[in-house]
């Protein structure tokens, strides 16, 4: 009987890895290509309406209005005509567990986190698995880089920047070890959970926790300012936090929380990002003061207190971005991030011009996350990493992601829920 189960358990395995198999990783780009006659949003708050987008090993040759520099098409390897297209610079989803976590509900599938409240040393990177179903997902609707979080106790560790596509993480890394994650304490705790709050209570123990953070970073800072010294390796990994190798991101939401974050900052003197932020609307100027970028959560969600009005995580973007605040859009999790452009489209709804709205899923990210040389915007020299949409890609309704290149890569944009969808169409004949 064992046996026969054994069997039986063997062949379901490998009918389901018949049923999801993975696409292969792009090869390199061959020869050079040239996009003609799509209404480009660079992502620095321009658009072309016609525009001429060249591109050859993996990098942007020609950025130029169609109309005016008319380009040769005998000079390029192949061309695509692309009127009544939309082009994008890739989207960048910050703050994510895309390729550590595969089912939220399945412990074995969640490799996002260690035991123990101070972890500086572990580095997500290597927990990334390029083999994800989630991945191919998230990427169809125009999400081409993550950068990969770990979770989990106060310090949680170091994050790292991947492209979503690849043998391997060492292929998939973009930018490793960008920055340390602390999870800032809370000032009040709530009970209940989304669908059923409760009331809140205040921590009586936030300033001793506060403190206990203050020391570990203390620590740190003197460990890293010792010339011997004997090796630890929690207080290594902080090193770069003070040689601006690494920069410090804050979760934190509470107005109080963020104000304490913010004179923290001063004192350790580290490059800081929030990220959370759902009450950054109250101290807009106070953060902008500081030059302190942050990173919103979903914008598609419900106030964080009950006399907030009920569309105010719709409209904080636009009150940060009048502020002067530098932000980008993030969603937690992993699958979720399949719907971080309407996040974007959530807050133009609500006020926030649709270019800015752009910026916060291009380059804001890109230069929140140091990378803004490289990817975030469509210019001459950069990374060839965006994509080709038949509609408006920040609008559920009208996002048709049609082609998508990372580094010139031609990305292949099937998944899961295309195959299935096929499958019972042909089925039901729809």
């Amino acid at each position: 009987m064992l046996k026969n189960g054994l069997i039986g358990i063997f062949v379901l395995l490998l009918a389901n890895i018949n049923l999801l198999a993975q696409q292969t990783p792009a090869a390199a780009q061959k020869g050079s290509i040239l996009i003609l006659n799509a209404k480009a949003h660079l992502g620095n708050g321009e658009v072309i309406e016609n525009s001429a987008i060249g591109f050859e090993n993996g990098k942007l040759t020609l950025v130029g209005d169609a109309t005016v520099i008319r380009p040769n098409p005998a000079e390029w390897d192949k061309i695509i005509e692309a009127g009544g297209k939309e082009i994008y610079p890739g989207f960048i989803a910050p703050n994510s567990q895309l390729g550590l976590t595969e089912i939220d509900a399945v412990r074995s599938t969640r490799d996002n986190r260690e035991v123990g409240r101070f972890n500086p040393n572990i580095r997500s990177i290597i927990a990334y698995n390029t083999d994800s179903r989630v991945t191919p997902t998230v990427r169809s609707n125009g999400v081409l880089l993550a950068q990969i979080v770990p979770e989990g106790g106060t310090v949680s560790g170091t994050s790292s920047i991947v492209e979503l596509d690849g043998w391997n993480w060492e292929d998939a890394a973009y930018k490793t070890d960008d920055g340390i994650h602390l999870h800032w304490p809370r000032t009040h705790n709530r009970s209940g959970w989304w669908a059923e709050p409760g009331p809140s209570k205040k921590n009586d123990k936030y300033s001793e926790r506060v403190t206990i953070v203050k020391n570990q970073f203390k620590e740190a800072k003197a460990y890293t300012n010792r010339k011997a010294r004997t090796k630890n390796l929690k207080l290594e990994a902080m090193s770069g936090l003070f040689n601006a190798e690494k920069k410090l991101f804050v979760h934190a939401n509470n107005a109080q929380a963020i104000t304490d974050v913010i004179q923290f900052i001063k004192e350790i003197d580290v490059q800081a990002v929030i990220i959370g932020g759902k009450e950054s609307w109250l101290i807009a100027d106070l953060l902008a003061e500081n030059n302190i970028p942050v990173i919103l959560g979903n914008t598609q969600d419900l106030p964080s207190n009950t006399d907030d009005d009920i569309d105010q995580p719709f409209k904080t973007p636009q009150i940060l971005h009048e502020k002067g605040v530098l932000f980008a859009l993030s969603m937690e999790g992993g699958w979720q991030q399949f719907n971080l452009p309407f996040q974007a489209g959530q807050a133009v709804a609500y006020g926030l011009p649709y270019e800015e709205g752009v910026k916060a899923l291009t380059s804001n990210t890109a230069e929140i996350l140091g990378i803004g040389d490289r990817v975030g915007t469509l210019e001459k020299g950069k990374d060839a990493t965006f994509f080709i949409s038949a509609g408006d890609a920040l609008d559920m309704r009208t996002c048709k992601v049609e082609q998508a290149f990372i580094q010139g890569k031609t990305v292949d944009l099937d998944n899961k829920h295309k195959a299935l969808s096929r499958k019972f169409r042909g089925k039901y004949g729809g």
